[in-house]
């Protein structure tokens, strides 16, 4: 098989992202390109240059530094997608800032302890949500300023000021920061192993990182490609090839705001001309089940891409059948992004994950002699230390960054045989976090909440696969005894304390939970038919 070119990493002294994703551009024809389109179901169609993208960009980096935020400083993210969402996350790296994406779907406690963990000086958010969630956050006294998008707001001892009169009232925008390629850039949550979220440190180095991934994966077209990420800004996954990656090569991003199904995102690749599209396995699979579009609908589309979960054969094949075209699938996780693909390259070899892309050195070693494995024996996938696309490090958890490190490798946890062409088949990690719909879910942190309740004695939480390709979020919960709890009066319980993805969508009531002989949960044990009631299943 034809080997991948030799790759060159680079990296120059001085770089910064918000810097690479707007102010590159201009002064070429690019800067007349609309960089950023957003098409929302309550407000419309709003979209913006690269040239305006510059311009408002620093703008905010001028805000930020009137209001006296300084480089290092963390401005945390609370919006929908929305056009104020890229020029927040990349004029705070103009400034030297340090974004924070969060989730709409998190609960006020939950936004506490993001924004308390990160120490955030700053937040943007909209209306609705500060006039809920101030009551909680007023008590953070390092959080000095609120930037409020669709009017003003109430304030206490929190500076509250209204986005759209703050940015107008900047008569100097900043300068860009002249930030190192290995400073701070962004500080990202993925679900952590002690029921809390833990951040994850980005350098700007890291968009350099994902180049291999622009490469291969993408496949991105001279002339200018139109890109549909089907999900939401606040996840990894979306501020890179949904943002970060398109602007930073000169193609347009395209997302949407509000209700979501199959029927959607054809009409929206049709509507805007997207040759590009993104998204997770299950939608393609709701495309397929639940509508009658073909190729035909889409005439632009060309290539289309996916990552989250496991793409199976038979949704590759009907897909190919349906559309006339690949799914190139892709792997990474939050510490490194996207090192794994299938690519155009290269014929697709349904189930595997693909090939390590050039640049990224990606080793399988034995978790015990840490010596490469042999041909189609079972390894960890690891990554020098020196990938550009590395994190920095866990954001206050010194013991955790050690802990991934061992010489001159960076462990992910992940499981991962080559075959003899290369290919990589992915057999996942050896700990207990589920993949649902997509997302990354800590049973600990629902466990966590879920102990909380007064009258439950002991919770475990798991993934149950109730069809080919469909993961649940599940809990089994012991009750106090003596207390009459019902499955159905806990999972409202999760439902209001954690995020609609986290919250299991069954709850089972059982008398006792499996361990071992040491009181170590025997997670794989747990099974419906050891349940003495059960929760109505939630979608």
């Amino acid at each position: 098989m034809t080997a991948f070119p030799p790759w060159t990493w680079d990296v120059p002294e001085r770089f910064n992202i918000g810097v690479a994703c707007t102010d590159a551009h201009l002064g070429t024809p690019v800067e007349r390109r609309v960089a950023m389109l957003v098409d929302d179901d309550a407000t419309g169609v709003r979209e913006v240059t690269f040239a305006a993208l510059a311009e408002r960009t620093s703008r905010f980096a001028g805000l930020l530094r009137d209001l006296g935020v300084g480089a290092g400083e963390r401005v945390l993210i609370r919006l929908p997608n929305c056009l104020e969402y890229p020029i927040v996350f990349l004029g705070a790296m103009k400034r030297g800032a340090i974004p924070v994406p969060t989730s709409v779907l998190l609960t006020a406690e939950e936004v506490l302890y993001l924004a308390t963990d990160s120490g955030a000086s700053v937040m943007v958010t909209d209306r609705a949500t500060w006039e809920a969630m101030h009551g909680t956050l007023e008590r953070l006294e390092h959080l000095r300023h609120v930037l409020v998008i669709g009017g003003a707001a109430s304030g206490g001892r929190v500076h509250v000021l209204d986005f759209d009169a703050a940015m107008a009232a900047v008569t100097d925008p900043a300068p860009s920061h002249p930030t190192r390629a290995d400073d701070p850039a962004y500080l990202v949550y993925t679900s952590g192993t002690t029921g809390y979220p833990k951040g994850v440190l980005h350098a700007h180095r890291a968009l350099l990182g994902r180049q291999p991934s622009s490469t291969y994966w993408f496949d991105f077209r001279p002339e200018g490609d139109r890109v549909l990420h089907s999900g939401k800004f606040n996840w990894t996954y979306v501020l890179g090839t949904g943002m970060m990656d398109p602007l930073y090569r000169g193609h347009t991003a395209l997302v949407h705001e509000g209700v979501n199904d199959a029927v959607l995102w054809p009409r929206l690749i049709a509507r805007h001309n997207a040759t590009i599209f993104i998204g997770v396995p299950t939608l393609y699979r709701q495309i397929i089940q639940k509508t009658t579009f073909a190729r035909v609908d889409v005439p632009t589309l060309r290539h289309c891409m996916c990552a989250g979960e496991m793409l199976s054969e038979e949704l590759l094949t009907a897909w190919r059948e349906r559309f006339g075209l690949d799914i190139y699938e892709g792997l990474g996780m939050t510490e490194c992004s996207y090192y794994l693909c299938q690519t155009a390259q290269r014929p697709i070899r349904p189930g595997a994950a693909g090939f390590a892309q050039p640049g990224h050195d990606v080793r399988l070693l034995d978790p015990v002699t840490w010596r490469e494995v042999a041909t189609d024996e079972e390894g960890m996938l690891c990554i020098p230390r020196t990938d550009p696309g590395l994190m920095l490090r866990y954001w206050n958890k010194p013991e955790e960054t050690a802990a991934v490190f061992r010489d001159d490798w960076f462990l992910t946890g992940d499981y991962a045989r080559r075959d003899a062409d290369g290919y990589l088949w992915f057999l996942g990690r050896r700990d207990d976090l589920i993949k649902s719909f997509g997302y990354r879910v800590s049973p600990f942190e629902v466990e966590r909440v879920l102990k909380d309740h007064p009258d439950v004695a002991d919770a475990a939480v798991t993934g149950e696969e109730v069809a080919a390709g469909k993961l649940l979020v599940v809990a089994y919960v012991v009750a106090h005894a003596g207390h009459g709890i019902t499955p159905d009066e806990i999972a409202d319980y999760a439902r209001g304390r954690l995020a609609s993805y986290k919250a299991p969508k069954v709850v089972y009531l059982v008398d006792d939970l499996p361990r071992t002989r040491n009181g170590k949960l025997l997670r794989r044990a747990l099974r419906p038919d050891r349940a003495r009631a059960r929760s109505a299943a939630r979608g």
